[in-house]
């Protein structure tokens, strides 16, 4: 059973990173720059962190590799000597869970052992399984730990997840949140109507994974009826490679989001104009134009520049920046210089990087 404070936080919405992965220029761990991102992301207001998902690499969980179970512990322990030290809360802590039904239970339970709180369940190893197969796997693994759902984009999971599979995972009693991030608004409408017909809207937490539509995704109420009556949604926060950089930025847009939510304001233009503006960079840092191929490396460039990664270096030594990506990337901190938290990196990274 999940600590309340845990729950009332991840109800509540806020902002999660997708943690990356810090390597030495051998593509060993640099544990301490490693450490480093888990003490700014915490310094900067992030309510969780979610480790071994995509942003990380999908590579850490190759047993060849072993990194995946030393990558968690090393995030958990220095999550919990951060907030010990600071006085800030306990971090929702959810770990990356993939691969078939057998390997995704192990790492489940591997994850709650360390003191995970959930798991972000990847279905892309179950490609070409039925509804009910899918279904059946997410089961399992809530049986071992609480679970977010997660509609990883077609680009890169290969998968349409269709309503009727939504309809059936909503009624996991142990499913607890769910990342939207197809990068497609028909899709994402279709897990939101499942959750309205799900009868657990109060229960399931929605995060958006949409690092294309972040702002309008956290901005928008969703109205669906049901039976006769009418049910709301609100997508209450976000779990985005594109908040692994920049976000002390991003937990000023989401309290800014929760305040016009609260209040029933007026919704300002210059927070759509500034929607906009986080779209055109991340179609920069994820390398849009090229299919997402650079969108790890490109987030490892923002924070290469900012002096908290030393390597532009992943575990797929084929996984690089696209030619030009870097250009563009250096155009939007130009251009967009109020989209970046700099100066807030630079003030404090010494303290981070301290040991």
């Amino acid at each position: 059973m999940l600590d309340v404070h845990i729950i009332d936080t991840l109800r509540s919405g806020c902002v999660i990173p997708a943690h990356p992965l810090a390597l030495k220029a051998d593509r060993r761990l640099d544990e301490r720059r490693q450490k480093a991102l888990t003490r700014y992301y915490l310094a900067s207001g992030a309510g969780g962190l979610a480790v071994g998902v995509h942003t990380t690499g999908f590579a850490i969980h190759d047993p060849k590799i072993g990194l995946y179970q030393p990558v968690l512990e090393l995030a958990g322990e220095t999550a919990q000597q951060f907030a010990a030290s600071t006085g800030c809360s306990e971090p929702i802590m959810i770990a990356g869970v993939v691969g078939d039904t057998n390997n995704a239970v192990k790492e489940a339970r591997l994850a709650r052992d360390l003191g995970y709180h959930l798991g972000l369940l990847c279905l892309t190893a179950l490609r070409g399984k039925s509804i009910d197969e899918l279904v059946d796997h997410a089961r399992q693994v809530a049986q071992i730990i609480p679970i977010m759902g997660f509609y990883l984009q077609e680009v890169i999971s290969q998968m349409v997840l269709p309503i009727e599979f939504w309809l059936k995972f909503v009624e996991v009693p142990n499913v607890l949140a769910i990342k939207i991030a197809p990068f497609n608004r028909y899709q994402t409408l279709d897990v939101l109507e499942a959750v309205a017909h799900s009868g657990r809207a109060d229960e399931i937490a929605l995060y958006t994974g949409n690092d294309d539509n972040i702002i309008l995704d956290l901005l928008t109420r969703y109205e669906f009826r049901v039976e006769g009556r009418m049910v709301w949604l609100d997508i209450v926060g976000g779990l985005l490679g594109q908040w692994a950089c920049w976000t002390r930025r991003a937990v000023e847009y989401l309290t800014r989001i929760k305040r016009i939510r609260q209040t029933k304001a007026e919704i300002p233009q210059e927070i759509l104009t500034l929607a906009s503006q986080l779209t055109l960079a991340n179609k920069a840092i994820f390398d849009a134009d090229n299919h997402f191929a650079g969108c790890i490396p490109g987030i490892s460039y923002v924070l290469k520049q900012q002096g908290l990664l030393k390597e532009l270096i992943t575990l797929n030594p084929h996984e690089q920046l696209s030619p030009g990506q870097a250009a563009k990337i250096d155009k939007i901190r130009r251009d967009y210089p109020h989209l970046t938290d700099d100066d807030f990196v630079r003030e404090n990274r010494h303290i981070w990087l301290s040991s």
